[in-house]
C-alpha cells in the first residue's frame, strides 16, 4: 500500500488583518493546518475615522465569537499615512509595505515564526506586488513571510461574515478610494 505524506511546517503566525471579513477564511485555513494564529489590527490607511471604528469593532466581535487572539495598534495617524502615500510612486506598494513592515517588526519582537496578511484573500488586491513586498520585508527582518493565495475562499469569507453578522465595508479603506462618500473607485 502506498501512503502519501505531507509535511506541514507548523508555525506561530502573526497575521495583519485589514478587517474581520477578510480574516475569517484565512484564519480558518491556517488553524486547519495547525498553525498558532494571532491577529494584528494595524490600519492607519482607513478613512474616515468612523470607518476605522466600524472595522475595529467588527474585529473585536469576531475575536470574541471565535476566541481569537488579537493585538490592536491604536495609532491612527491618517495625516502621516497620507503624506507617505501621496508621495509614493506606487500607493498600493506603499500601503502594503507600511502595514506588513509593522507586522513583521512586531512578529520579530514577539518571536513569531512568520507573518502574513488577510489582504491575500482579496481578488481586488495586487497579489504580485503584495507578495513581493512581503518577501522583501522578510529578507530585511529575518522573519518568514507566509504566502498563501486565499482568494479561493473569498465567497466563503463573505458567507461566514454574514452568518456572524460582521460589518462588511464597501472599499479597501484608502482615502483616495473614496469620492464624495458615495461613488467608490478601486485604487488599491
Amino acid at each position: 500500500m502506498l501512503y502519501k505524506w505531507m509535511i506541514i511546517d507548523i508555525m506561530k503566525i502573526l497575521t495583519h488583518i485589514c478587517c474581520a471579513p477578510c480574516f475569517t477564511y484565512p484564519h480558518k485555513r491556517m488553524l486547519e493546518d495547525g498553525h498558532d494564529v494571532t491577529a494584528f489590527f494595524y490600519n492607519p490607511n482607513i478613512h474616515p475615522y468612523t470607518e476605522y471604528k466600524n472595522r475595529r469593532e467588527s474585529v473585536e466581535k469576531y475575536a470574541k465569537l471565535r476566541g481569537t487572539k488579537v493585538i490592536y495598534d491604536s495609532n491612527y495617524d491618517i495625516e502621516k499615512y497620507l503624506r507617505g502615500a501621496l508621495g509614493a510612486e506606487n500607493r498600493c506598494r506603499f500601503c502594503y509595505t507600511e502595514r506588513l513592515g509593522k507586522t513583521a517588526e512586531l512578529a520579530k519582537q514577539l518571536a513569531f515564526d512568520a507573518f502574513t496578511t488577510s489582504l491575500l484573500i482579496s481578488p481586488y488586491q495586487d497579489h504580485e506586488t503584495l507578495a513581493d513586498a512581503g518577501e522583501k520585508i522578510a529578507d530585511e527582518t529575518g522573519v518568514r513571510f507566509y504566502y498563501e493565495d486565499f482568494r479561493e475562499g473569498y465567497r466563503e469569507s463573505r458567507q461566514i461574515s454574514r452568518t456572524l453578522g460582521l460589518y462588511m465595508q464597501k472599499y479597501c479603506g484608502v482615502y483616495s478610494a473614496r469620492r464624495s462618500g458615495i461613488t467608490i473607485i478601486r485604487v488599491c
